[in-house]
Formats: C-alpha cells, structure tokens, sequence
C-alpha cells in the first residue's frame, strides 16, 4: 500500500536510494549559474550540470545524483491561481555521464517508484518517444510493464532538445489520479490534456549530438539525465490536488493565513490567490537571498525584487498593514533549514535584505499613491472618470503599483481604470522581454575553441610555492584557432601542462610574467581559468618563435604576485574585524583583488561612520603587527566548516577545499595567493567606503609600497595646501574655517546688494505687464542671482501684482534658473504655474514643475531664455481655454 510521505522524507528517500546504486550525492548548486550565461537563475535540475554532459569538466563522479533547488518565472501571472504553478521547486535527479544508459535508469527508476515509494501498479504508466524501441523493449519485456499501459508520444511530448547540442528521447512516469479527474473519454491515456494522469518523473536519454545542419549524430559516450518534481510527487504520496496541500509548504500557508487573519478555502477566490501567492513567493525570495542574490533593477536582483514586492503587495491586499515578510522567512528556515543548512546559517543576513527591501516597497507605495492623487486631481479637472491604461501601468511598472490597488482607490472616486489598455502595455512588455530572452538557451551549450582540444590536455597550478619552473605547451590559440605554432608579434593563447601561474578567480586577479627557452620570449599578461582543469595564459611573443610540445620555463612577476598577495591576505583580516565591529551579520559578497588596491564588498545596511572605519583601520593594522602565522591546509568541506572557516556567498567548492589560516583570528576558504606573515602586509590604508547596492557596502583600500606611497602623496598635498594658505600643516583646518567663515559674510553682503538691486527694479518690471483674458501676466529676465533671491523678487512683485501670472528667469554660474508664481484667482480660472513652468523649461533643456501656485526650474541652455520666456503668454491662453 502507498504510505503517506512528508515532502522532506521524500527527499532523503530518493538521494539515499541513488546513493545504494554508486551515485555521488552532491547538494544542491547554488540558484546562481556559474559560468553559464545562457541563464538567469538555476530552473532545472540538470542545469548547473551542463559542463559534465559537454565534457568540458569532469564531473566528481560519473554516476552523481542531487536535490536541486530551482526558480522558474515564466509563468508568474499563473502562481496562485493553479493548483501547480510555482516560482520556487525542488528537482530531484539522477544522472549518469557516460556510464549507465536506459535498461539502469528504467530499472532503479520502476524500483524507487514501486518499491520505496509503494505507488501502486495499477496507477502507473508509461510514455517513450514514438521511434524509441529500445525503451519501450525495456519496460515492456525486461520491467514487464504490460504494452497497454506504455503509450508512444511524438517529438513534441518526448523528445528533448534546445538548438544544437546534446540531446536525445525521453521516457516520463505518470500516475493515474482516477476517473473524476479524467475527461470521460474512454480512450483516455497520458499525453490527454484532461487531469487525470500526472507526469512525474521525465527520463532524459541524451544519446544524441544535433549539428547545425539538423543532423543528429550519435554521442561515443550517451549520458542519462532524470528529473522528478519533488513538489509534484509529494502530491501524490500525499493524496491532495494541489502543492499548497503539501505538508511543508501547507504549514508554510497557515502561517501566511494567521498573519493576515483571512479565511483561505472560502467564498473569495482573489483571497485565496493572495494567500498562494505570498506562500510561493517567500520560499522564492528567502532562498534566493541565501544565495547571495541582492533586490536590484536588473537581471536575477529584478527577479528577486519583483517577486518581493509582489509578496509585500498581496500581503496588503489581505489587509496586511505592517511589515510581515521576514516572520514567513522564519518559517521557511524552519521547514527547509535541516536540508539546505545555508538557510540556518544566513538567517540574519536573509532577514535583514528582506526587512529592509520590504521597508522600501512600502515608501514607492506611498510614492504611488501621491502619482495616482495627481491623476485623479486631472480627471477631475477634465470631467473625466476612466484612468489612462497607460498611466495605470505606469504606476505599476515604475512604483510596483498594482492595479488592484489603483482600482479600489479609483472606485472609492466613482472612477475606473482602462484595463485594456493596461493589459496592451503588459503584453507589450512581456514581448520586449521574449525578444531580450530569445535563444538565449542555446548559449550554454555552445563551444569555445578550447573545447575541441583533447580532453586530456590538463594544466596543474603550481604556484603557491613554485615562481618558476620547467613545463611543456601542450596547446596554442592565435585568433581563435588552434595553431601548432607562433612567431615574433602574434597574440596567443598559451596552455602548459604544469604553471606557477594563479589564474584569475575567488577575486584575484591572474599572474603576469614571462615564458622564455633558447629560441623564443613571450610575455604574459593575464591568466584564467579555463574549462576542464585548464590555465590559459594570454600572452604576445616578444622574440622568437614557439611550437607545441615545446619544453619552456614559466617564470612569474614575482614583485607583482607579493603585492596581490598583500591585498588578498588583508582582505581576509578585513572581513573578521568588519564582523568585529559592525557585526555577525556581516557577509563578503564579493571581492577584487590586484596588486594596486583591494575591493571588498560585504553585507551591511548602512554608510560606516567616520568612528567605525578609523576602529577598522586600525585594527587591522594592529592585527598585522602581531605577525600573525599564514598557513593553508587541504581538507574535507565538513572538516572545514566545524573549523569555522568561512565561505563566499555562491562560490561552488568541492568535497576537498583549500582552507587559509592567519593563527586563530581568521578561517576561511581560498584558493588564492597569501604572503606567509600578516607582518608582510607592511601599512593598511582605507581610502574609499561606499554604498554598491541595497545592503552592501565596499570599502577600496592598499597595502605595503602602494599604501604608504599614497599616505605620502596626501602628506605632499597638505604641505602644498599649507603653503597656498601661508600656514604650518597643523593649522591648516583652523585657517581653512576662517576662511570658509569669512567667504560666506562677503557672500550674504553680495546677496543683500543683489537684493537691494532687484527691488529696486520693481517698478521697471511692472511697466511689462501684458493682459491675457483680463489676467496680469508679467515675464522678465533677471541679471545674475541664485535660486532664494529669485523666489523674493517673484513674491514682492506677486504682492505688488495683486493678482496675475508672474515668470522669471535669471543666468547664474551658466545655467538658467526658472520660477512661475500665480496668485490663487488666476489658478482658479485655469493657470497652473507648475505646468507652465515644466514647458518653458524644457525648452531650455531643463526639467521641473511644482504647485498650481509656485514652481521652480533648472536648465542647461541660456541661449533659449527669451524664447522660454515668450512661450509662457500662449500658454496662459491655452490654459484658460
């Protein structure tokens, strides 16, 4: 009998099972692609994998099977309405490379299915690909799954393939949910539309390499690739129709239910969808988080923020007030943390991004709902009552208004919105997106030239204790092609079979130096990482010539490594006195490292004061006056992290890592360059410290030669500065403030002349005045003065005007200044000084506005003053009309 199954058990169930039949469990990547940018964010299981399926990277085992966690958005106007749409999911999988092929992975797979998760036999069919006799000979005769219950699907159905590449049939399990899902059509089988069979379980039989001429080639070595939705099988094992039912994520609802004090399963379907929305969203948000991933306009970041803010805004379409989102995120550790332990280990840092994200969303909802005031007062200035589809999506798209909430305001002014011309502009957006999308999946299966040497040509790196050494060219690129030599001025490519070398990674910048034998020299400028355990050197040939097999010494710029290391080991001391400080909260987000300065990015959610970074300062360099001991060590990842050492957010590490230890102080995970002392570092210097995201901070700084050599350029300065000012350095400050004091009395002179002048020009300027359908309007060109001195001129002359329009402008420093005043009888026949004021401006090429009564302008051209100035009478006019 089918036995009831939790979602996590199920998990562990599958994992522990592939891992009985020899595959590597490995957890699950991060929702980041590394080194893939054909994605945006992980959506499938076999995805973070594709390097192994290519042969591009050995993969650590040839059988490996995983719990990958995935984001897919494709369809987010379907999350909440449908019982299987989701955002965030879990795939289960087992792969092979080259090893095992169908007859294994149909034979484990029937097993897991009948004899651990107990699915009944009756309830189980079969898909293949219609030209697949292979398959369907395996589950027929050697499964003995009865030829009934196998059903033959077209390419469409189960074939799997994106452009060129690898690809191959598919076989999927589907489970049979009974009659009352089904349709009533007695021929009902999978591959009907009707609900009563569920797809489960997909297996991939990559077997074949597609060319560019639609060819498909068969692959020396086919690969398997299965993936099961462990949401979607949890259904089943637990009997209930949609992934909201399922323990975890159902416990995860009835917290968002409690919040929000709403009845789900009720009469209202719209609450309902809210409840679903906000319950998938947080699982999204929070592992995405956990990942290192930052709200942002762009790329992943925008995902993030928008599926955020879509939660925030359901919550208050529940008639959630307050913020609630980072309760729901407790929740979700709570759940999912034993599985993915990084949950537990971010909790702080994940809260704190969704806190504060939350927080923003709810001032551009206030921002919103001021822009949608300005749109009402218009309509119903112009006997209006149906809001513009386009301003509706405005507010939407700018503030993540939604339009729910622009129409409940709207209805309590007896107004409607345009929801097709609304829904025209969503259309057209998504489409902008498709085509920004479009064959982007084709990208991560494309080769590099690289790709088609040997898979055995490897390079080792040597150079953490190794500056040089002897090695052999096992391979040469000049203009992407592989060549077999290279001669005096050509460009290359360079790959040897062993390097002192450090290819750039982990935010260090690679190695420069020279390779060089009897018959040729070549400078190297920069090395990187290349697929398949490969270093490739970029370098010009200076003198000579080259060819494979070649035997030559790789010599690296030892000076410029020792100043990298520098940077890299403060980096480290850095990172453990900012969490001393500021707090454990405090997470490296990312770091560059070359021998000129140090760039470190860490998780904070505000500037650091002038207190904190001189503290930092100097305690960094305190720690690199006690000469603290640098050592590294080879070691298991667990043996690792029971150590403390610490990990950058996203960064792939195998079972074996390479840990840096500066005594007791700072443990963490590097593969980078180190000097052998903290003392070595010689001075820290801080010289930048700055905002780069929501909630992350940089602080640039140098060390050693380069750091006291820019402590010395600051002491020449202040001498310089000393000298201009006919003063000693110690007292440059206090002869600063006096002159700083002294500057801003001859300035308040200057403006009280200016003052003086301009009021005295009164009465010339009123002689201007001109009538416009019986209203005053006065337009005048003021000599030089700023902002605050315009504005009293228009206000005496308002005053002495009595009633009327008054516009002025004025050149000060090279830029025009604008200001509109309207006494409140002319505002009420029509005139609006902020609409005047943004036209006049924009001919000017400036921009402002402001109050039907008083607005102001900036612009960049005083060429077109009297121009602005003269439109301002036809405006009036059409104002009035």
């Amino acid at each position: 009998m089918m036995k009831q199954m939790g979602l996590n058990e199920i998990r562990k169930l599958f994992l522990d099972f592939f891992e009985t039949k020899g595959h590597y469990v490995k957890s699950s990547y991060s929702l980041v692609p590394e080194n893939d940018k054909s994605l945006l964010l992980i959506n499938a299981g076999m995805a973070p994998l594709k390097n192994y399926f290519m042969g591009t990277e050995k993969p650590p085992k040839n059988r490996m099977t995983t719990c990958q966690k995935c984001i897919r958005t494709g369809d987010i106007e379907n999350v909440g309405k449908t019982a299987r749409h989701a955002t965030f999911f879990e795939m289960l999988g087992n792969f092979s490379f080259g090893d095992y092929f169908k007859e294994e992975s149909i034979r484990w797979g029937w097993e897991f299915v009948t004899e651990y998760l107990k699915m009944p036999l009756d309830k189980v069919w079969v898909t293949v690909y219609e030209e697949d006799d292979e398959a369907f000979e395996i589950w027929n005769k050697k499964i003995g799954v009865h030829a009934d219950r196998i059903v033959r699907l077209g390419k469409e159905d189960n074939f799997w393939e994106i452009g060129v590449g690898p690809c191959g049939p598919c076989s999927e399990l589907y489970f049979d949910r009974g009659e009352k899902y089904g349709c009533k059509d007695p021929n009902c089988k999978p591959g009907c539309e009707c609900d009563r069979y569920v797809e489960f379980w997909n297996h991939v039989f990559t077997q074949f390499n597609r060319d560019e001429k639609g060819n498909y080639n068969p692959l020396p070595n086919p690969n398997i690739d299965t993936g099961m939705g462990l949401e979607r099988v949890a259904c089943i094992m637990q009997n209930v129709d949609s992934i909201f039912e399922v323990d975890t994520i159902k416990s995860l609802l009835e917290e968002v239910i409690k919040i929000s004090e709403q009845k789900y399963g009720g009469q209202d379907s719209k609450i309902d969808t809210s409840i679903r929305i906000v319950t998938d969203h947080i699982r999204s948000v929070t592992f995405m988080v956990s990942d290192g991933i930052m709200p942002s306009n762009e790329g992943r970041g925008y995902v993030l923020r928008r599926l955020l803010r879509r939660a925030a805004r359901h919550g208050k379409l529940l008639g959630i007030k307050d913020t609630f989102l980072t309760k729901l995120v407790n929740k979700v550790i709570e759940i999912s943390g034993e599985s993915y332990p990084e949950l537990v280990n971010k909790k702080e840092y994940i809260n704190k991004v969704i806190a504060i994200e939350e927080e923003r969303f709810q001032e551009t909802i206030d921002q919103g709902s001021e822009i949608l005031k300005t749109y009402i007062e218009e309509l119903k200035k112009n006997n209006q009552i149906v809001l513009s589809g386009e301003n509706a999506f405005r507010l939407y798209d700018t503030f993540g208004f939604p339009l729910e909430l622009t129409k409940e305001i709207l209805e309590e002014e007896d107004m409607d919105v345009d929801e097709e011309c609304f829904k025209e502009e969503m259309k057209r957006q998504r489409e902008r997106a498709r085509a920004a999308r479009q064959n982007t999946n084709e990208e991560g299966w494309k080769e590099d030239i690289y790709s088609t040497l040997d898979a055995t040509i490897k390079s080792e790196f040597k150079g953490y204790e190794e500056y040089e050494l002897s090695a052999k060219i096992m391979a040469i690129v000049k203009e992407n092609e592989v060549v077999n030599s290279a001669v005096t001025e050509d460009i290359i490519t360079i790959i040897l079979d062993e390097t002192p070398f450090y290819p750039e990674g982990g935010g260090q910048v690679g190695d420069k130096g020279i390779l060089y034998n009897d018959q040729c020299k070549i400078q190297i400028t920069d090395s990187k990482k290349g697929k398949n355990n490969r270093i490739i050197h970029f370098g010009k040939v200076l003198e000579g010539s080259i060819c494979v097999k070649d035997s030559i010494k790789a010599s690296i710029d030892i000076k410029n490594r020792m100043n990298t290391a520098r940077n890299h080991s403060a980096t480290h001391i850095l990172q453990s006195v900012l969490r001393d400080v500021l707090g454990e909260h405090v997470e490296q987000s990312g770091s560059f490292v070359t021998p000129e300065r140090l760039r470190f990015d860490f998780s904070h959610f505000e500037a650091l004061t002038e207190t904190e970074l001189e503290k930092i300062e100097e305690m960094v360099n305190q720690k690199i006056l006690k000469s603290l001991s640098v050592s590294t060590a080879q070691m298991g990842i667990n043996e690792a992290k029971e150590k403390g050492a610490t990990a950058l957010f996203g960064e792939k590490y195998g079972d074996r890592v390479r840990v840096v230890s500066m005594d007791d102080y700072s443990v963490e995970l590097c593969g980078g360059a180190h000097v052998k002392n903290t003392s070595q570092i010689g001075l820290f210097k801080i010289i930048n410290e700055g905002g780069v995201a929501a909630g992350i901070r940089r602080i640039e700084a140098m060390t050693g030669e380069k750091a006291y050599k820019y402590v010395k350029e600051q002491e020449m300065q202040i001498m310089q500065i000393a000298k201009v000012l006919k003063t000693n350095p110690k007292e440059i400050v206090l002869r600063v403030e006096n002159i700083v004091d002294e500057l801003k009395n001859t300035q308040r002179e200057v403006e009280k002349l200016k003052n003086k002048l301009a009021t005295s020009e009164l009465d010339d300027i009123l002689t201007n005045v001109v009538e416009i359908e019986n209203i005053k309007v006065i337009c005048h060109k003021l000599s030089s003065m700023d902002m605050d001195t315009l504005r009293n001129v228009g206000d005496k002359l308002k005053d002495k005007l009595g009633s009327g329009l008054v516009a002025l402008a004025t050149e000060n420093e090279g830029k025009v200044n604008f200001i509109a005043m309207a006494t409140q009888d002319v505002v009420d026949k029509g005139v609006h000084a902020g609409n005047i004021i943004k036209q006049i401006a924009k001919i000017a090429g400036g921009g402002g506005g402001g109050k039907p009564t008083m607005a102001q302008a900036g612009a960049k051209d005083v060429s077109k003053i009297e121009e602005a100035l003269n439109k301002v009478n036809e405006l009036v006019k059409e104002q009035i009309k």
